[in-house]
């Protein structure tokens, strides 16, 4: 049981329940809130662990009605704080939602020129009084737009991670792809593969990763097709590499298509999440709109 008058965005406050007596302190943290070894030993040395007001020890016994107060706080990430104009859709004491425009790099790489994303969430958590590291929880291409989520804290990183790997986070994506889709729906049930030497691209092979992706069409029209995309797993070009294997390939995706064709970027836009509050377990739903670019695709056949 959480006591929410007292939550922050760094700290956790926890009223332990009947069935979680007699567990080891330790244990509990590790297990129900995320919080790594290494920062477990951290927070120790700064007495940041407290039990009913009072410092407490890794090895004490749980007891029912005790109050568990978690301050997580950490070292920031060593990244430039760099202002930036953030379209932050969502936020709560644990996560940041931002839908993030195409052309820009999530966070740096060893190519990576001018600000990236993170550099702006740095300034961000800055303003917040935050003291904590970034953690994305889910990655887009440079190129590919949509909603990012951002976590807060260990504890929030942790969950959804679990989330993700339990199927419990459901993400979709608007995309058009070249040509006339036959099936209104389906699902693309099949292994991802990084083979060596690829310089990055992705094939459809035995050996690779089981992949999973679900597709609805939205719109056809003479040349392309509007769908929406549901991924069941989240391999790495998942979406790019399993509509080019069924022959319709994502409009100006040059990695996996025949060129730009003329659209500067892949035409691809997470626009939908839907998940579980970490903290509260609320259910939540965001959705955004297609962004200008990509309703300009549907303008451009029509007339």
């Amino acid at each position: 049981m959480l006591a929410k008058d007292k939550q922050r965005a760094s700290v956790i406050v926890h009223r332990v329940e009947p069935l979680e007596e007699g567990e080891k302190l330790k244990i509990f943290l590790r297990d129900n809130y995320g919080i790594s070894t290494r920062l477990l030993n951290k927070i120790k040395k700064g007495r940041q662990i407290m039990i009913n007001g009072r410092y407490a020890k890794y090895h004490h016994i749980l007891k029912e009605g005790e109050e568990i107060t978690i301050d997580m706080k950490e070292n920031p990430n060593d990244y430039e704080a760099i202002p930036m104009d953030l379209d932050i859709v969502y936020e709560d004491l644990d996560l940041m939602i931002i839908n993030k425009p195409p052309g820009i790099v999530v966070h740096p790489t060893k190519g990576t020129r001018g600000p990236t994303l993170i550099n702006g969430i740095v300034g961000k958590f800055i303003d917040q009084d935050l003291s904590m590291k970034v953690r994305f929880v889910n990655r887009l291409d440079m190129d590919t737009s949509g909603l990012l989520i951002v976590a807060k804290n260990p504890f929030a990183h942790f969950d959804m991670m679990k989330q993700m790997k339990e199927g419990d986070v459901e993400k979709k994506y608007l995309t058009w792809v070249h040509g006339n889709v036959k099936n209104d729906h389906g699902v693309i049930d099949q292994p991802i593969y990084n083979p060596e030497n690829s310089q990055g691209r992705r094939i459809i092979h035995e050996k690779g990763q089981i992949s999973k992706t679900g597709y609805m069409v939205l719109e056809r029209l003479k040349e392309r097709t509007l769908m929406e995309v549901r991924l069941f797993t989240g391999r790495t070009h998942q979406i790019r590499v399993h509509l080019a294997s069924i022959g319709h390939p994502i409009i100006g995706d040059s990695l996996y298509g025949e060129g730009t064709d003329g659209f500067p970027r892949q035409a691809l836009h997470a626009y939908s999440l839907e998940f579980y509050q970490p903290r509260f377990r609320d259910a939540i739903l965001i959705e955004g709109e297609m962004p200008e670019d990509m309703k300009r695709l549907s303008l451009m056949e029509n007339h």
